[in-house]
């Protein structure tokens, strides 16, 4: 028999890699990558684990990839939502940015987010946000797995003066972490409202250059197209596609307003699209079309936004507002279902992000990222399919174990990457100087 690190069995495995749940079932893994997916008859027979973890009420899956969000902005969780998403932005979030933002903010907020996202089954998860060198270290501390996106704006922000400095500091980290096995960095231009053309023509050449991923918000809201028409001649998607941005491995966030002719140069141009379901209802930004951008032949992935605008960082909750937004705007109960949301939530992500070939499905030769949800509850019972049970009956609470490339992040619900009395005291301190930013 052959030694190696780790053996979980599960009631139920879901791959979610085309092939079926499997039923009473086992992971095999070592050096932090799966071997072997069979039932834990087999394994049982194969392999001698160090460790060996039974999970008899469990459901076992890959972890979840938050494919957008904003962590720091936990930190500014519970602010009033006043109108609409770029009134909201020009008299609440970027003045209070302006104010309070600075590395220890990044660092404080981020962390907390962290070990929410933990706790939540999110194994991996791209960030959007100023000082993006501080999530990088706090991964590299705690063994996360993140994607980096490295901001670019026109104006003066907490982390750079201007679209020059911008761009040279997201190219120095570029370098910095490019060959990192955890993180993963991206440039992410804001949205084609906060960026110019002269910029983006720059950062094409700069992104050719390197071979680097893009994602940015974009077609969010019915102004930011309007506005792009009244000043390009063009809607957003077209004209970025003119200037040879739309490629495999750019990420466009939220696409709530998209004409048949924009879902049709999505498709042919390879990029994904990351689905932020309550956020965009929250600010009443509108609707991804998911079914049709489905059928269309694009990868969707889920995001939760920031915390600032969504709440809570519960990809869960994204996959289940997803399912019913979906089957609601289209009065079809099939249009999208819960496997196909928790594929979105998990192998989706994974594609978004450019890292399908290392995550997002528990195939052999993968770093073992991978999540228990325990469906003991009475409010999952009786379990007939698990993926409905996971979607429309377990929470985010229901998240029992963790494991980042093999390492456990969570031991039946015990997290063990962060110190919760360190956590305490950063949820505690903030408020009162979040309020004085608020007042100043």
């Amino acid at each position: 028999m052959q030694s190696i690190d780790l053996v979980v069995e599960a009631r139920w495995v879901l791959p979610m890699d085309g092939t079926p749940v499997c039923e009473h079932a086992a992971i095999a893994i070592d050096h932090g990558r799966i071997l072997a997916v069979g039932t834990a008859a087999s394994l049982t027979e194969r392999f001698a684990p160090r460790e060996h973890l039974r999970r008899t009420r469990h459901a076992l899956l890959p972890g979840l990839v938050n494919a957008h969000t904003h962590a720091a902005m936990s930190l500014l969780r519970g602010l009033p939502i006043r109108g609409p998403l770029m009134q909201w932005l020009n008299e609440t979030i970027w003045p209070l940015e302006r104010r309070c933002v600075n590395a220890q903010f990044v660092t404080s907020g981020t962390r907390l987010a962290m070990a929410e996202m933990l706790r939540a089954g999110i194994t991996c998860f791209a960030d959007m946000y100023f000082f993006p060198e501080e999530v990088a270290r706090l991964a590299r501390q705690h063994q996360l797995r993140v994607s980096i996106g490295l901001p670019i704006v026109e104006a003066r922000t907490p982390w750079a003066l201007d679209a020059d400095e911008h761009l040279d500091k997201a190219a120095k980290l570029w370098d910095e972490y490019r060959d990192d096995p955890l993180i993963l960095p991206c440039f992410a231009p804001h949205s084609p409202y906060a960026v110019s053309r002269a910029t983006f023509t720059r950062l094409r050449r700069l992104v050719d250059q390197l071979d680097a991923p893009l994602a940015m918000h974009l077609h969010e809201s019915q102004t930011e197209v309007q506005d792009s028409v009244n000043a390009h001649g063009e809607r957003p998607l077209s004209w970025l596609a003119d200037e040879g941005l739309l490629r495999p491995g750019f990420a466009a966030v939220h696409m709530n307003w998209l004409t048949d002719e924009d879902i049709d140069l999505a498709a042919r141009s390879g990029i994904s699209v990351v689905h932020c379901p309550q956020s965009n209802q929250r600010l009443g930004s509108g609707t991804c079309p998911v079914t049709r951008l489905r059928e269309a032949g694009v990868n969707i992935a889920l995001g939760t936004d920031g915390p600032a605008s969504v709440g809570a960082l519960d990809l869960l909750a994204e996959t289940r507002a997803a399912c019913l937004l979906a089957n609601g705007s289209t009065h079809n109960p099939q249009a999208l279902g819960a496997y196909d949301a928790l594929a979105m939530a998990t192998l989706g992500g994974a594609q978004a992000l450019g890292l399908a070939g290392e995550i997002g499905s528990l195939s052999v030769g993968k770093a073992a990222d991978m999540i228990c949800i325990d469906l003991s509850a009475s409010a999952c019972q009786p379990v007939g399919d698990p993926a409905e049970a996971i979607v429309f009956a377990a929470g985010r609470d229901a998240v029992s174990d963790v494991w980042i490339a093999g390492r456990a992040m969570l031991c039946e619900h015990r997290l063990l990457a962060f110190d919760a009395a360190e956590l305490a005291a950063l949820a505690g301190e903030w408020p009162a100087r979040i309020a004085t930013g608020v007042a100043a």
